[in-house]
């Protein structure tokens, strides 16, 4: 095992959450955030005491609203605070680290402010392996729909960096970083394999080509 990389065993049952929408933290991805407002600093601060642990999970579009906020899609991403800094105007700017997708078993009363959920893991066991992913990715078609991608979104790219990429990374990267919609992110996070997400981020990236440039995250990706 990893330095820091928990066992199953070890996993948190009940995890704080950040709602936040068209942000995706996939297992082993690294999530830049800037945390400003209080009831999510507060939640920073707690688990940055306590194992430093939380869930990243996003509003359901179309889903009822309860008693603590927007509901809620049913799978998120736990992560690990891998750094942190704070600033002088109070903010903290925080890298999460994937460790394993999880399914919301039911949501438990808030604490100072902050959503928390129980949250089950069973299914995506695998998501701790850290051993390299098997090969099954098509890089020539993969490319071949990032660069017109990019051209239509008017992205810059280091492209020796992106040829220089394994696979796995080129794919969990590519998958948080690129403007999708969040129902779009959702699938990627929800797919069962990483061939299924390559898959479908090709797909994604095509059918990009000839939609209205996203202009990066939706209006509503805030905290809810």
């Amino acid at each position: 095992m990893a330095a820091f990389h928990p066992g199953f065993g070890d996993l948190p049952a009940e995890i704080p959450v950040f709602p936040l929408a068209g942000a995706l933290l996939l297992p082993r991805g690294r999530l830049p955030l800037n945390i400003f407002e209080p009831r999510y600093l507060a939640m920073a601060e707690d688990a940055l005491a306590a194992g430093r642990m939380f869930g990243m999970i996003q509003p359901e579009p179309g889903a009822p609203r309860g008693r603590t906020g927007p509901g809620l899609y049913r799978i998120g991403c736990l992560g690990r605070v891998s750094s942190f800094a704070e600033t002088e105007d109070g903010r903290l700017l925080v890298t999460l680290t994937g460790v394993i997708r999880f399914r919301v078993a039911e949501e438990l009363p808030p604490r100072r402010g902050y959503r928390r959920v129980r949250a089950e893991y069973g299914a995506f066991r695998a998501d701790l392996d850290l051993a390299e992913p098997p090969a099954g990715i098509d890089r020539e078609a993969l490319l071949g729909a990032l660069r017109p991608f990019f051209r239509a979104r008017g992205i810059e790219a280091n492209w020796e960096a992106v040829e220089q990429t394994s696979d796995p990374l080129l794919v969990l990267t590519l998958a948080m970083v690129c403007p999708f919609e969040l129902r779009e992110k959702q699938a990627l996070l929800e797919a069962a394999s990483p061939e299924e997400r390559a898959a479908m981020l090709i797909a994604l990236l095509q059918m990009g080509v000839h939609a209205a440039p996203a202009g990066g995250l939706p209006p509503d990706s805030r905290p809810s």
